[in-house]
């Protein structure tokens, strides 16, 4: 069985590629290549967090270039934050990245069939929402590359909020994310990844910390047990004493890398533990 491994040398980076238009003007995203020949690659679509209202693609951006170490095709996206823009103009960015990627699997050296999506916070909240609505014409906007299929292979959601209908320090961001101090409680079930736990949800990993004052570690644990209670492949991280934002620090940020291209590697390429039992 073959090791993952990290590989030597720099990653090729294309900052500022336009992937597609949302609100009449262009969305842009950064591009992490490995220095290799292959052009299958795995990919993984990154999104950032701040609260749906602030924060910028280059965010990750040390993500995207550890994991293009990995032999990954990174791709680190913006989107409509929402004092630009209500709900759902994200995930329609969101989208609008995705059908990018798999648009121009050719020229990235991109599998159209094995892409993964990861974010942290708020970009945790639009990972699932991708995983969850493949296809629903609500969620899919008009971007770019119409038609292009949007389902992913795997999710890595790190410290998400899954229910918005929170309240605490994250209710003023739910509010202005639906541009209103009163949302309809079914947008706001509609807009929560909880509400879409299935069966066939695609494999996800969740992180979070116990100390998280912001977004609760419950918010994850939610989402895995009604993702356990439907049969659908789930695993759950949970760091003792982390507060939002953990992976700021080095040590952990290299940590959480590592998990994701390990996951990501498990759940597109190599089924570990299959193989064990097999």
């Amino acid at each position: 069985m073959a090791r993952l491994q990290k590989m030597p040398g720099q990653v090729q980076i294309q900052d500022d590629v336009v992937f597609g238009t949302g609100g009449g003007r262009d969305l842009k995203c950064d591009v992490f290549l490995p220095r290799d020949d292959n052009t299958k690659r795995m990919g993984i679509l990154i999104i950032h967090g701040g609260g749906w209202l602030q924060g910028d693609k280059t965010q990750l951006r040390g993500y995207g270039i550890q994991l293009a170490r990995y032999g990954y095709t990174c791709v680190c996206s913006e989107y409509r934050l929402s004092p630009e823009a209500p709900w759902p103009a994200q995930i329609h960015d969101c989208k609008a990245a995705l059908r990018w990627m798999r648009g121009n699997a050719d020229s990235l050296g991109l599998d159209p069939d094995r892409i993964a999506v990861s974010g942290n916070s708020a970009g945790g909240h639009l990972s699932l929402m991708l995983g969850a609505t493949p296809g629903d014409p609500e969620f899919e906007g008009d971007g770019g590359h119409p038609g292009v299929d949007t389902s992913v292979s795997a999710v890595i959601a790190v410290y998400p909020p899954t229910l918005l209908r929170a309240s605490g320090q994250l209710s003023g961001a739910i509010d202005q994310l639906f541009g209103t101090s009163t949302p309809d409680p079914e947008v706001q079930n509609r807009a929560s990844p909880v509400t879409y736990a299935r069966a066939d949800f695609p494999p996800t990993m969740l992180v979070h910390g116990n100390g998280d004052d912001l977004v609760p570690v419950k918010e994850s644990l939610k989402m895995y047990e009604r993702l356990i209670d439907e049969g659908a492949k789930v695993e759950m991280h949970i760091y003792e004493g982390a507060p939002h934002a953990f992976d700021a620090i080095p040590e952990f940020g290299h940590q959480l890398t590592d998990m994701v291209a390990l996951f990501v590697d498990r759940q597109l390429n190599e089924p570990r533990f299959d193989a064990m039992s097999a």
